[in-house]
């Protein structure tokens, strides 16, 4: 649900969490940027300007108030979201209807407001998926369809079994079930990523603006013949953790386990993006060589145009061969951010 312009004016200055990650204010006077609940005093009307995340905030040349730091924190995920899902994860089997929320003190205006926009469903839908989730699990481990059914809160077998079906497209006792890719939404010093995770690794890691996402998803469900669900695994848990940590130029070494997924030539492509030490970087060209593939620059490039696990995955690592930064899908200003960050701690 997109919120209008006098419904996120007046939110200013609420400090309701509750529109935490649903915009960001742009303040035309100061040239900065806030989170809705930011305690500075509130502009006039005339001197703002609303933007969807922080990334675009500063594409359009603002910057970041002092006040409410809208970088240092997870804008897009309130504390009260963070405890809801929580409690989604660790109790698949309980149902919250709205008049459960008020009794929380919740409003399931807002939660469902922040679903919407960020899961691209409705709050009982992620339920359900939840809840399916932990079915599939359990189905998988070995229990009975008709135990799985009730211990994930259906009331039914067929309901159930049709809405197993609907999502995994298969019944609960066929062998020809699909894999689960996890899908977790992160938010980190250069905005707002999307993690995808296998059982094996992570396949993917996105800026949420990205145009190729939709696509990427697609290509992901049809090669891994898998459906994708809201949540996490020790792989996404394990890559947060370090990218906070290489953000803070505290680590040049990803140790999480990846699950490529792409053609033969995707994958020796990103392979040797691997071999790009921290801190340096190299043409296309040069890379093309190194893979004995010399004639073949503008494929190669088009590879690392493919890769779907940025940063990870380093392609930003690989410029012209004039020296000048070319494409990258996370926007040149990125390319260059992590540049610079991985110079400055090579140098010291």
């Amino acid at each position: 649900m997109q919120l209008s312009f006098q419904e996120m004016y007046d939110a200013i200055g609420t400090k309701n969490p509750a529109f935490e990650g649903m915009f960001i204010t742009g303040v035309k006077s100061t040239g900065i940027f806030c989170r809705p609940s930011c305690r500075a005093r509130k502009p006039l009307a005339k001197n703002v300007e609303f933007f969807r995340s922080s990334e675009e905030a500063l594409k359009a040349g603002y910057r970041p108030c002092k006040i409410c730091r809208p970088m240092d924190h997870d804008p897009d995920t309130p504390q009260e979201i963070r405890d809801l899902i929580k409690r989604l994860h660790n109790e698949p089997q309980v149902r919250i209807r709205d008049q459960d929320l008020r009794d929380l003190l919740y409003d399931p205006v807002s939660v469902r407001r922040w679903f919407n926009k960020h899961h691209n469903m409705t709050f009982q839908c992620y339920q359900r998926l939840i809840r399916l989730n932990a079915g599939y699990r359990e189905i998988e481990d070995g229990q009975s369809v008709l135990n799985t059914a009730l211990d994930a809160g259906f009331e039914s077998l067929s309901g159930f079994s049709e809405r197993y079906s609907s999502v995994f497209g298969s019944s609960p006792r066929s062998k020809n079930k699909k894999s689960i890719i996890h899908v977790h939404r992160f938010s980190g010093k250069l905005g707002s990523m999307f993690i995808a995770a296998t059982q094996k690794g992570i396949c993917l890691l996105e800026f949420t603006e990205r145009k190729m996402l939709e696509t990427e998803f697609d290509d992901l469900r049809k090669r891994c013949h898998a459906v994708l669900m809201p949540g996490t695994n020790e792989h996404i848990e394990q890559l947060k953790k370090e990218l906070e940590e290489y953000f803070a130029g505290e680590r040049i070494c990803f140790q999480v386990k990846l699950d490529l997924v792409g053609t033969d030539f995707q994958k020796q492509v990103w392979n040797c993006l691997l071999n790009i030490p921290y801190g340096e970087t190299i043409s296309y060209k040069q890379q093309a060589l190194s893979m004995g593939r010399g004639e073949a620059v503008r494929a190669v490039a088009r590879a690392n145009g493919m890769n779907k696990v940025a940063i990870v995955v380093p392609c930003h690592r690989v410029i012209g061969s004039d020296g000048n930064l070319t494409g990258y899908a996370g926007g040149l200003p990125r390319k260059r951010w992590l540049l610079d960050l991985e110079a400055s701690n090579t140098t010291h």
